[in-house]
């Protein structure tokens, strides 16, 4: 754990000056524009693809951006509540997976339009459709991909992630969107759980929990459609997928909090120190996120798998937006 500590510092120095940078902004024009959160990215970004980073950070960054934003989210479960979903009836749910479904099938009909890959299309659909990279890394032994295809698929789902979480709250005010609307969009829209956090920090709380909470069942999508691959799967090289791939062990801890918080049985002096412990490994998380992308990626995934993964991203924003319609989320 110690080789961990010199990534976990910079991870730190980011998170600091994310928190700086804030305030500056705050006290300079009245109001932060740019959250913490994103900051923290940006900041992240910046000093990856500017300067580089040396191979002793890397451990800890990795740490930071894997365990660190797992243990936010089983904290974020003590400060939500299951009537957020539940108010949207078994309709959202059933929603949630017809929009995965649809989303698989049209990024696969694209991917296969521009030519790539069958394997490939489904690393993308699958990625694109559920949860950017852990599902690439589930799907890839199910269905024996490629090695180079899994490297393209992550380095461009790894910064269109990053773009995603900068820009969607822009959408609030162009598609007239409430708090509640907006975390149901960012749920079925970004790809990662943590991003969703910080898609939706900025805009309202409301927003995180329903947002946090749609995305969960999303990713619980990918257990039924690893299974699913796994039955075509080609049998030599193949691999059956491991539980902790189909519900990783941060989910499960945060359905455990959200339903002993939904019972009562988590002190209400335990909800602020929570909330503000998930809040800050969030921030450091997304510091690790950031220092671990290279924007340089999206030129070497080469420019059909950037507009096969840009056009699904679309497809899939428009199944969600149609389906908050439907559903008269208000």
């Amino acid at each position: 754990m110690t080789d961990a500590l010199p990534g976990l510092a910079l991870c730190c120095v980011v998170t600091a000056s994310a928190y700086a940078l804030e305030a500056v902004e705050s006290a300079v024009l009245g109001r932060a524009w740019l959250e913490s959160l994103v900051l923290a990215i940006l900041l992240g970004t910046a000093i990856r693809t500017l300067l580089g980073i040396e191979q002793r950070f890397e451990a800890g960054i990795q740490v930071g951006a894997k365990l660190l934003l797992e243990i936010a989210v089983v904290l974020l479960g003590a400060s939500v509540s299951a009537r957020s979903l539940l108010e949207n009836g078994i309709g959202l749910i059933g929603g949630i997976a017809a929009v995965v479904a649809i989303a698989i099938a049209l990024s696969f009909a694209i991917g296969r339009a521009f030519g790539l890959p069958r394997k490939m299309a489904i690393l993308i659909a699958c990625g694109n459709s559920i949860c950017g990279n852990s599902a690439i890394a589930a799907v890839a032994p199910v269905i024996d991909a490629d090695g180079q295809d899994v490297a393209a698929a992550i380095a461009f789902t790894a910064v269109l992630g990053v773009v995603v979480v900068l820009v969607l709250p822009l959408m609030v005010s162009l598609l007239l969107f409430s708090p509640v609307q907006f975390g149901v969009f960012a749920g079925l829209t970004v790809y990662a759980v943590p991003q969703v956090l910080a898609a939706t920090g900025s805009v309202a709380v409301s927003s995180v929990h329903v947002g946090t909470l749609v995305k969960l069942v999303r990713v619980l999508m990918l257990g039924p459609v690893v299974l699913t691959l796994s039955l075509f799967a080609p049998r030599e090289g193949a691999s059956r997928p491991a539980l902790s791939h189909l519900v990783p062990w941060f989910i499960a801890g945060f359905l455990l909090l959200l339903a002993l918080r939904s019972f009562g049985a988590i002190p209400a002096a335990a909800l602020a120190p929570a909330r503000e412990a998930a809040n800050f490994f969030t921030i450091m998380s997304m510091a690790a996120l950031g220092l671990g992308v290279d924007a340089r990626a999206v030129l070497r995934a080469g420019g059909r798998v950037a507009a096969v993964v840009v056009l699904s991203l679309l497809g899939l924003a428009a199944v969600s937006f149609a389906l908050i319609k439907l559903l008269g989320i208000a």
